[in-house]
């Protein structure tokens, strides 16, 4: 769900130099190397969507079938603890999306290349649905246990409070993951943390999505529909304007050198 992965450039082929010509050739891109990384990329967003799915959902699944002995607070600990898991775990390989919404977000904000947002789209709700699937298959649930997102009261107050946390959501992994001067090594519990507040608040209501590809997966599964636009529409329009206005704030007239000083707590306490 943040963006602290790796750069996103495109590495050039070795030059081709031939004995009987003095002139070496221009570098060209090519397209293995921008195919591998990235195919790479999409694998890690579809482990880390997998399991996020698996253990988030999962804990919901388990409480339906124990007599709810994991209570909404467990399911509410698993989220958030299960992303900031996967954030530390692969987000220095694709930057640990797991999330649609985060992708555009990143996008429209010139943070993350247009042309890999549909690659990563697709992997996260390859992720969710191998992840339902599996679900699926290890818990007989009836149709009333629904282990995905389904709107109470009003789809108007569904939309807005989607709206809402996946604003603020895009708000904090922008300040913790995007931004130079922050903490960059508690980005994971930030972002965990956010979750967690969020399911607490908004589960209740909404169920507290915050990305489509979680609604998305579980639906198709499990053939149940019922107020799925919410969840595709509020959450990327959330993620925009919590992009947006994150990147609006973050100008500072802070020198250089007292940005880059304060980016990190470890590299002070490693100097004392």
């Amino acid at each position: 769900m943040s963006e602290i992965g790796p750069s996103n450039d495109i590495n050039h082929c070795a030059l081709d130099i031939k004995d009987d010509v003095d002139d070496v050739k221009e570098d060209k891109p090519c397209t293995c190397d921008f195919i591998w990384p990235l195919l790479l990329k999409c694998l890690a967003e579809i482990f880390g969507t997998y399991f996020i799915i698996l253990a988030g959902c999962g804990s919901v699944a388990v409480n339906f079938k124990s007599d709810k002995t994991v209570t909404f607070p467990g399911i509410s600990i698993t989220w958030g603890l299960v992303v900031m898991v996967m954030v530390y775990s692969i987000g220095h390989i694709s930057g640990a999306h797991f999330n649609p919404a985060v992708t555009i977000a990143h996008a429209v904000t010139k943070k993350f290349p247009f042309t890999q947002v549909p690659f990563y789209i697709g992997a996260h709700v390859a992720g969710s649905l191998a992840a339902s699937v599996t679900l699926k298959g290890l818990f007989n649930l009836k149709p009333d246990q629904y282990i995905g997102t389904t709107p109470t009261g009003s789809y108007m107050k569904a939309f807005w409070i989607e709206f809402l946390i996946t604003f603020y959501l895009m708000f904090v992994v922008c300040g913790v993951a995007t931004d130079s001067r922050a903490i960059g090594e508690l980005a994971g519990l930030a972002v965990g943390a956010t979750v967690l507040l969020n399911v607490l608040f908004a589960g209740p209501i909404t169920g507290a999505s915050m990305n489509p590809a979680r609604s998305l997966g579980p639906a198709i599964v499990f053939s149940h529909y019922q107020g799925l636009w919410i969840y595709m529409v509020a959450p990327i329009f959330g993620a925009i304007f919590g992009a947006v206005v994150y990147n609006i704030i973050r100008l500072t007239n802070k020198p250089l050198r007292e940005i880059t000083r304060s980016g990190s707590f470890l590299r002070d306490v490693e100097r004392k």
